[in-house]
This record gives C-alpha cells, sequence and structure tokens, in this order.
C-alpha cells in the first residue's frame, strides 16, 4: 500500500512534469496549454457521454428486476477516469482516455472484477452471490441475500 502511495504521489507528478516539459519544449508553451485544456474538454464531454450510457443501462438492469453489478464497476471506471481527464498532464489524460473507451475499459472491468470477487471470497473461485427481493405491505421491497459454494451439492444450497 505504501509503494502505491508513493506512486500516485511522488512518481506520477514527477513523470507528469518531465512529459509536459518535453511537450512544451517541442511544441511550445502555449500550444502544450492548449493542448492539456483541449484533451480535458475531451474527457469531460466522453466522461459525460459515458456514464449517461451507464446509468440507462443500470436503471434498465434494475428495472428487469437485476442487480446492474457490471454497470456499478463500469460507473466506478468511469468516475476514475474522470477524476484523470481532470489531473494536468499528458499520462493521467492518456490512461484516463483509456478507461473512456469502452473496450479497454471492459478488460480493465473483468480485471478488477476478478480481484474484488478473489478479496471477497477469500480465494475461493466457485463462491456464488444469490439475490432475491421480496414484497413488502407497504408497497417498498427488501433485498435478501445468500451465499453458497457452487462445489457443494443442491442440498447444501440455501433454500429460497
Amino acid at each position: 500500500m505504501l509503494l502505491i502511495l508513493f506512486l500516485v504521489f511522488v512518481v506520477t507528478p514527477i513523470v507528469e512534469l518531465v512529459v509536459i516539459v518535453r511537450v512544451a519544449g517541442a511544441a511550445g508553451v502555449l500550444n502544450t496549454i492548449g493542448l492539456l485544456v483541449l484533451v480535458s474538454a475531451v474527457g469531460a464531454w466522453l466522461v459525460r457521454r459515458e456514464g449517461l450510457g451507464i446509468i440507462r443501462r443500470a436503471q434498465k438492469e434494475a428495472a428487469e428486476g437485476r442487480i446492474p453489478e457490471r454497470e456499478i464497476v463500469e460507473g466506478l471506471l468511469v468516475l476514475g477516469a474522470g477524476a484523470l481527464m481532470l489531473t494536468p498532464g499528458f499520462v493521467t489524460d492518456a490512461v484516463g482516455l483509456s478507461l473512456l473507451f469502452p473496450p479497454s475499459r471492459k478488460l480493465v472491468r473483468i480485471a478488477a472484477t476478478r480481484r474484488i470477487t478473489r478479496l471477497l471470497t477469500g480465494g475461493h473461485k466457485n463462491f456464488r452471490f444469490g439475490w432475491r427481493s421480496q414484497d413488502v405491505t407497504d408497497g417498498g421491497g427488501i433485498l435478501d441475500t445468500d451465499s453458497w459454494d457452487v462445489g457443494l451439492g443442491d442440498q447444501d444450497r440455501p433454500s429460497s
């Protein structure tokens, strides 16, 4: 964890400064500033567009009675991309832009989902979550969760 903090708060700003100085040396200071502003504006537009698409898909999943787990992870990735796009610099902009494009975001989502699942299940690959909703008399809903190890027989699965 300390290494990650060191990379984020010490190495990243140094790398960004080196890249900005090199670009400014080749393209000029005003062109570099204009390019940084342009990339940030395009990134903000892409974050908005991708975010609204994810919200629509999440609403559709929820309306169909499913938990929008894929959309939640993608939404967090787009949020991270937006934060990277707001950080001045070309390297963070490049990483942020890569998270805004669905094919590369899908690869990161798959890797992140595997990592999160491994952390939550303690390394058990066959662990699954089960979801079911129950209506209550006041019109609200209760979300009830169960979990079980898929490797066990059906007789060991919690009953619905």
